[in-house]
């Protein structure tokens, strides 16, 4: 039988993802309007929160909107309801719409924005070009009787342990014995109370990063068949995998910036671009930052990019990657919404045992056209 789900749920199956820590200090993420602890049938993921999508979250009788852009960004010193901020802020409390913002977290994790980006230009074996840090890693040791191993290494790997480059599931297991002695109050899973009973055991091992830990655990204690299962946790001076803004890789057909432009525009859904450089250059190598990325060209130039595409590009700073022969494709800051498709699908698949409908904003929130 489905079940309805609280906003919070959403927010954790969001931050699965895109943890909050991850966003950049500057930055305004997790809730911006409304209550965690609501019931929500229906989610809509947008781009930004502006009156026409917030119009629009009414008509269709929406209960949470997922925006990558946060509605509140700077610190409000008034609410005026005549002015468009004050309207959409009117609207959205008198329909009690919660509004959750997932932006700079989104932007620099695996599987986020520029990885998203990357995979619809088709750039391959994608590494973030700007790295801001590498995640903390751990290593869980579970004790589990042998019958029950196959399980629990399933369970951490599905709760996101053992992930180490592009493989998952990855674990490691040592055979023993274990004793214990169940106490009067005890229901033993193995054993008889007040006496000492010897089981084998297997003791799973695997590494986890810090945001998936808490889950781990969990999603372990949930399925272990002891009532105190036996575990440990030791935090690693290894460095976990790395993460930062946008991705550089091998672009999957070579070609010159021309041709190029023609196929980012057509993966990407777009009629104009903006392109500085040669267009007989060679294009082998691309890097990508969703949204204003202007002041990465050196780090694009850096890391051996022929062509970066990204949006917002100043005249001054086209010239000056002109002048060092960086190729630019300025796609526009709205190709960030490409995060619209990619969040519903994500979070259809985490809500699959919950009723609840979530959809995307139709609306274009594109300030620009093009003539």
């Amino acid at each position: 039988m489905s079940k309805k789900v609280t906003v919070k749920t959403i927010f954790e199956a969001l931050e699965e993802l895109a943890p909050i820590e991850k966003a950049y200090s500057w930055d305004n993420v997790g809730l911006q309007i409304g209550s965690a602890n609501q019931k929500a049938s229906k989610i809509m993921i947008t781009l930004d929160v502006l009156e026409s999508v917030v119009d629009e979250a009414i008509a269709k009788n929406v209960d949470v909107i997922i925006a990558h852009h946060p509605l509140l960004f700077k610190p409000l010193k008034q609410i005026n309801f005549d002015t468009p901020e004050g309207r959409v802020i009117t609207k959205l409390i008198r329909y009690n719409i919660t509004v959750y913002a997932s932006h700079t977290n989104l932007d620099v994790v695996k599987g986020g924005v520029n990885d998203m980006l990357a995979e619809q230009l088709e750039i391959r074996k994608g590494k973030p070009l700007v790295q801001i840090g590498t995640e903390k890693l751990y290593k869980y040791a579970v004790h589990v009787p042998v019958s029950h191993r196959e399980t629990i290494k399933q369970v951490i790997g599905d709760a996101g342990g053992g992930e180490q480059g592009d493989y998952t599931h990855c674990s490691f297991e040592i055979e023993g014995t274990g004793s214990f002695k169940p106490g009067a109050q005890a229901d033993p899973f193995i054993g008889e109370i007040g006496e000492i009973a010897k089981v084998e055991e297997v003791k799973v091992e695997a590494l986890v990063p810090e945001h998936s830990l808490k889950r781990v655990i969990a999603a372990v204690l949930e399925e272990h068949p002891y009532e105190e299962p036996a575990y440990d946790i030791i935090e690693l001076t290894n460095p976990g995998a790395s993460f930062g803004l946008g991705r550089i890789g091998e672009v999957k057909n070579q070609t010159n910036l021309q041709q190029y432009a023609e196929e980012v525009k057509e993966k990407l859904g777009l009629s104009h671009v903006r392109v500085v450089g040669d267009l007989q250059k060679n294009v082998k190598k691309a890097a990508v930052i969703g949204g204003s990325g202007e002041k990465y060209i050196h780090a694009a130039k850096r890391a051996g990019a022929d062509v970066y595409i990204t949006g917002d590009v100043g005249f001054h700073q086209a010239q000056i990657a002109m002048e060092m022969g960086l190729a630019i494709i300025d796609a526009g800051h709205y190709i960030e919404s490409v995060m619209k498709d990619s969040v519903k699908d994500y979070l259809k698949q985490k809500l699959t045992e919950f009723d609840v409908e979530i959809i995307t904003s139709e609306r274009n929130t594109d300030p620009f056209q093009y003539l």
